[in-house]
């Protein structure tokens, strides 16, 4: 089973994405900010990193750069899922090394299908 986690600070748009995932049969681990996210990809090693942007602390743009660019987590794909629509954005989001970017609201099968993707990219 593929593990996934979950990096929002929202804990409806948390719970709504975990909810999605475990519907389609993935393991769902979750943090509420960038730091924590970055400490727990570490430690997990999930298959896949959903990485909101706007978050207290440590952004989504730096928590995705931290993850792209580390030793220990740099072979896990991040797709940065987030309100923000700008095409500077989206560049910025892959510069920062992420494989996707999906923006909120997110359907179910647009969530599922953009995570299969990066994880056969990856294999």
């Amino acid at each position: 089973m593929s593990k996934i986690l979950i990096v929002d600070d929202s804990p409806t748009e948390t719970f709504a994405f975990k909810a999605m995932l475990q519907t389609n049969g993935f393991d769902v681990i979750t943090a509420d900010n960038g730091a924590d996210g970055i400490a727990l990809a570490r430690q997990e090693q999930p298959d896949v990193v959903l990485m909101d942007i706007v978050m207290p602390g440590l952004n989504g743009f730096q928590a995705t750069r931290q993850l792209t660019k580390g030793a220990d987590t740099a072979h896990i794909p991040v797709i940065i899922v987030t309100t923000k629509d700008q095409e500077t954005d989206r560049v910025w989001g892959q510069r920062q090394g992420a494989s996707g970017y999906l923006v909120k609201p997110v359907t179910e099968k647009g969530l599922v299908k953009a995570i299969r993707d990066v994880m056969a990219s990856n294999a």
